[in-house]
C-alpha cells in the first residue's frame, strides 16, 4: 500500500524578490528550503509551469520525484539554478554560444543541454554525460533555490502524464499526500514548459520548443536547427525532457483537426455528433473566433476558450488549465482546432499533439 504524507502549502507573494539577499524574512522560504536541503521534494512556482524540486546532487532525493509523478527514470530532468555562479558545480563547459543566450535569455523559460560535471546526480540525466539547465524567471523559484544552497532538479510538478500544472491547486490535485510541501506562489505566466536547446551540438538543436522561439535564438546566435523527433516523441533514450512519453494528456479522448477553417468546423461538427450518439460527453477546446459558434452548437456539451488565435501567448497561458478544466466537467471525447507553427505557435501545436496522443484529422 502506498504510503501517504503529509502535504504542506507555504503561501507567498512575488514580493519575495525585495527579500533574496535576507531571506530569514520570508519563513515559508526558509521552511520549503529546509525540506529541500534534507531531501524531500518541494513543489514550486516557476514562469513557466509548477516544477517538483529535489536537490540536484543527490540521487536519494531526486528518486523521490520519480515516484511521486510515477515517472520514467530513463526522462532527464533539467536543473534549475537562482545564480550563474552555481552553474559550473553542474556544467563542466559553457560554449560562447551558451552565454550569449544566457545574456538574452536568463532568467527566462530557456534550459540549455551542456556537458555536465560529476556531481550532478545520475537519476538526473539519465545517464547522459549532458544536462539541462535553466534559470527561472520567477522570484519565488530563485528565492527559494538561492534558500536551498543547491541546484534544484524539477520536472512538471504534476502526475505523468497529465497537463502541467500553472497554479497550486493543479499540484495539489495530483501530488497531495505524495510530496512534502507546495510553494503556492499564485498562478504561472507563460504556461507552457521552457524551450530546450541543444549547446553540445553545432547547429546548436531545439529539442523541445517553448516560452522562447526559434526566431528569438536565431537572433542571438545564428541558425539554429530542429530535431525532427520533438513533436512525435524520440525512440530513443531522449535527450530532454517531453521527447518520449506521451503528455499533458485530459482524461478524455482528444482529437486535432487541421484544415481550412469552413472545414474544420464541418469535420469538428461531425466528430462531435458520432461521439454523442455513442453516448460521450463532448468538448470543444475553442478559441476566441470561434467560442460563440461553438456554444450554440447541440453536440457541444462543454466550450472552453483557450484565448485568441492573434496572441498565442495567451493560448499558452491558458492551455493546460483548459485541458484540466475538460477533467473537472467529464468529459469523454474533446476536438480541437489546430494553430499556425509560426514562433510560439510551434510550442503550442507540440503541447496540443502530445495532449490529443498524435490523433489529428485532416478536414
Amino acid at each position: 500500500m502506498e504510503q501517504k504524507v503529509v502535504t504542506k502549502v507555504w503561501t507567498v507573494d512575488n514580493d519575495v524578490e525585495n527579500a533574496v539577499e535576507n531571506l530569514q524574512s520570508c519563513t515559508q522560504i526558509v521552511d520549503a528550503a529546509r525540506l529541500l536541503r534534507a531531501g524531500a521534494v518541494v513543489a514550486f512556482p516557476t514562469e513557466t509551469v509548477y516544477g517538483l524540486g529535489a536537490n540536484a546532487l543527490s540521487n536519494d532525493a531526486v528518486e523521490k520525484i520519480f515516484a511521486a509523478k510515477g515517472r520514467p527514470s530513463d526522462n532527464p530532468l533539467i536543473v534549475h539554478i537562482a545564480r550563474r555562479e552555481q552553474l559550473s558545480t553542474v556544467a563542466a563547459e559553457v560554449p560562447a554560444k551558451a552565454e550569449r543566450l544566457m545574456e538574452a535569455f536568463w532568467p527566462g523559460p530557456l534550459t540549455m543541454i551542456l556537458p555536465r560535471t560529476d556531481k550532478v546526480a545520475s537519476l538526473v540525466t539519465a545517464g547522459l554525460d549532458s544536462v539541462g539547465v535553466r534559470m527561472p524567471d520567477h522570484p519565488v523559484a530563485l528565492a527559494l533555490i538561492a534558500e536551498a544552497g543547491v541546484p534544484i532538479a524539477a520536472p512538471s510538478a504534476n502526475r505523468s502524464g497529465r497537463p502541467s500544472p500553472t497554479t497550486a491547486a493543479h499540484v495539489l490535485a495530483d501530488l497531495e499526500g505524495r510530496v512534502a510541501g507546495v510553494v503556492d506562489g499564485g498562478a504561472t505566466g507563460v504556461g507552457v514548459e521552457s524551450t530546450v536547446i541543444d549547446m553540445t551540438v553545432e547547429p546548436p538543436m531545439v529539442l523541445r520548443p517553448g516560452g522562447i522561439t526559434r526566431e528569438q535564438l536565431e537572433e542571438v546566435i545564428g541558425q539554429v536547427a530542429l530535431d525532427p523527433s520533438f513533436a512525435a516523441g524520440a525512440t530513443e533514450t531522449p535527450r530532454a525532457p517531453g521527447m518520449k512519453y506521451t503528455h499533458y494528456a485530459p482524461e478524455g479522448e482528444m482529437w486535432l483537426v487541421s484544415g481550412e477553417a469552413g472545414r474544420v468546423r464541418e469535420k469538428m461538427a461531425a466528430m462531435l455528433r458520432e461521439a454523442k450518439q455513442h453516448g460521450r460527453k463532448t468538448g470543444v477546446l475553442a478559441t476566441a473566433e470561434t467560442f460563440d459558434y461553438w456554444q450554440g452548437q447541440p453536440d457541444a456539451d462543454i466550450v472552453l476558450c483557450v484565448g485568441s488565435r492573434a496572441a498565442l501567448g495567451e493560448v499558452a497561458q491558458q492551455l493546460y488549465a483548459v485541458l484540466r478544466e475538460f477533467d473537472a466537467h467529464q468529459v469523454q471525447f474533446i476536438v480541437s482546432e489546430t494553430f499556425s507553427r509560426d514562433g510560439l505557435g510551434m510550442a503550442v501545436m507540440n503541447r496540443l499533439e502530445k495532449a490529443a496522443g498524435g490523433r489529428i484529422q485532416q478536414a
